[in-house]
């Protein structure tokens, strides 16, 4: 039997819902109270790091997570790691994860939607659920992934899509990457594996901003007078901007900051095309960087890691073309 390293973070899975619908912390994960059923599948071991919402996580907790699974995965010990979570910054967590660590072992996160007490609960049926995925042999060299709702999905790919529906964990462009069912564990394809840096400076200021409809350049003249280290902008359609924002744009470049350009889009990938002014065509010529597909949480942590590692403008634009 698998040994397996669980560990809790807090979140709906580990909340309690009152008489007047109001979902509490628990000072103790209610799967705790399961291990008759959890030990069918495998030893468990489990960490409690911290207990928080996902809205109050912070790259310094991401770094803790991290540093715990770094140093189990070296050892023998342990077959796998399932990290519980809230679902609000799941997403992140997990991909920051991805770009970090450097391990075969399986890695999994997972939470729930409706917290322990409540009608349809699906927080011990989704830590079962990751729990048979991290023990079955062909969860090995896939990444970090996510398990909700009897899917596999890998962290680069997934997103929380509706705030409180159970099947909200999809992967709009690639769909998941297995599925779970009574009989088994299938996986659809494994996933390409990016390059793995294991910096992450915290202190670092990258910020996220959104595009719209005669967007101006209050906010980039803001943050370039800010020295902030790098920026991620949601951009329109394919990759466009309007032409009122351009200045602000172009200050942050003066100043050398990195931009990384994605797609407010809910599918698709952000391109070159157009070349009127605030095109695609006009900004990748100015030096913005384009990335390949991922939502505006991820790309700004990627940047933040590219910037954690040093890497270089040329590198950066390799870095977000993988």
């Amino acid at each position: 039997m698998k040994t397996l390293l669980v560990i809790h973070t807090g979140g709906t899975i580990s909340m309690s819902e009152d008489e007047s619908n109001r979902v509490l912390t628990n000072d103790e994960n209610p799967i705790a109270q399961h291990h008759n059923l959890i030990e069918k599948y495998a030893i468990v071991e489990e960490v409690m790091p911290f207990n928080l919402p996902s809205p109050h996580i912070t790259l310094a907790h991401v770094k803790q997570l991290k540093s715990i699974i770094e140093e189990k995965a070296e050892t023998a010990q342990y077959d796998g790691f399932i990290i519980t979570h809230g679902t609000d910054t799941l997403e992140e967590t997990a991909y920051l994860l991805d770009l970090t660590i450097k391990t075969r072992k399986p890695v999994i996160l997972t939470g729930a939607m409706r917290s322990s007490n409540e009608i349809g609960s699906d927080g011990l049926y989704n830590f079962i659920s990751a729990i048979r995925v991290a023990i079955h042999d062909d969860a090995h060299d896939k990444g970090v992934m996510v398990v909700f709702n009897d899917e596999i999905h890998t962290a680069r790919n997934v997103t929380k899509t509706h705030t409180s529906n159970t099947n909200t964990f999809q992967s709009p462009n690639h769909g998941p990457l297995g599925v779970i069912t009574k009989s088994g564990i299938l996986f659809h394809h494994k996933p390409y594996r990016q390059n793995v840096f294991s910096n992450i400076d915290n202190t670092l200021n990258v910020p996220l901003i959104k595009a719209h409809m005669g967007m101006g350049s209050e906010m980039l003249v803001y943050y370039a007078n800010q020295n902030v280290e790098g920026i991620v902008i949601e951009a329109l359609g394919q990759g466009n901007l309007p032409p009122t924002a351009m200045a602000g744009l172009n200050h942050c470049l003066d100043k050398q900051i990195p931009i990384v350009l994605v797609s407010r889009s809910f599918n698709g990938i952000v391109s070159a095309v157009y070349a009127y002014e605030g095109g695609g065509h006009q900004l990748q010529n100015k030096g913005v960087i384009f990335s390949n597909g991922l939502n505006g949480p991820k790309a700004r942590l990627k940047l933040l890691v590219a910037l954690s590692n040093q890497l270089s403008q040329e590198n950066m634009r390799t870095y977000f073309n993988q």
